[in-house]
């Protein structure tokens, strides 16, 4: 499949990318040999072949996801520049 410079244009625009007709005939060649690429790989057989979500085998090592109080809000709030003794006591921002 064929790539034109006008449709690389196109893209470009809804990107808001000023390209110049160099680089829209470079990308145009590069999005074709890409496209030609999908082709060919279309075309092999892939009935047997299972689907494969990861190259790789992951196991997850994060803990479970378990409610638990590690710390009291007197400790947390003991850190704090400024306190009310319930919540942190932020500078305004707007």
């Amino acid at each position: 499949m064929k790539i034109s410079p006008e449709e690389v244009a196109k893209v470009a625009g809804l990107a808001r990318l000023d390209l110049s007709q160099d680089k829209l005939e470079l990308f145009a060649g590069q999005l074709g040999d890409i496209l030609a690429y999908m082709d060919k790989l279309g075309e092999l057989n892939t009935d047997e072949v299972e689907p494969l979500y990861s190259p790789v085998q992951h196991t997850t090592v994060l803990r479970r996801d378990e409610v638990r109080k590690d710390y009291a809000r007197e400790e947390i709030l003991a850190n704090a520049p400024e306190q009310d003794g319930q919540f942190f006591i932020v500078p305004k921002i707007v």
